[in-house]
């Protein structure tokens, strides 16, 4: 008889059978009109939600800044109002992750150092990567905000303008 394939041999005998079943993304942030802040964002399945990584670039020293995953997929419009409000697919009030109701969109503030940089290591709880159901990120944007999220003004944490979007996509 003939040996068995070796599927690591094959990328192909790895690869998911329905390519929305990722379990990673990554979204490339690009400035809105008149900012300069830029980024690229990992995003990974994770015990207990999604966890983003990466940098963010650009933002005004020292500051803390409102950073949400947003409903829609589309960074179109000069401010980024195209990307629609915080992703919310259970309907429930805007709060902070980890300390009770919050959108499957809200994540923590990200703080940027001296030199305008921002490192992410934020978690999501509520929303799913590459599965294809209503908590599902894939093609919806995420956003860098102005100001930081106060974790409490309801619906938006009245973290301000939009400095920066980006569409997540499945890797």
């Amino acid at each position: 008889t003939a040996p068995a394939a070796d599927p690591a041999a094959d990328p192909a005998a790895n690869a998911p059978s329905d390519p929305a079943a990722a379990t990673a993304a990554r979204a490339t942030l690009a400035p809105t009109e008149g900012n300069e802040v830029a980024g690229t964002l990992e995003f990974a399945s994770v015990d207990g939600g999604i966890r983003i990584t990466g940098q963010v670039t650009g933002l005004p020293a020292g500051g803390e800044h409102g950073f949400h995953v947003h409903e829609h997929g589309d960074c179109s419009a000069p401010d980024a109002t195209s990307a629609g409000s915080h992703f919310n697919p259970a309907g429930i009030a805007h709060g902070r992750v980890g300390e009770g109701e919050h959108h499957a969109g809200d994540s923590d503030n990200i703080a940027a150092g001296e030199d305008g940089v921002a490192t992410v290591d934020s978690l999501l709880q509520g929303a799913t990567l590459g599965d294809g159901s209503g908590t599902d990120i894939v093609g919806k944007a995420v956003i860098v905000h102005a100001d930081a999220d106060d974790y409490a003004t309801q619906p938006t944490g009245n973290a301000g303008a939009r400095l920066a979007c980006g569409v997540i996509q499945a890797r």
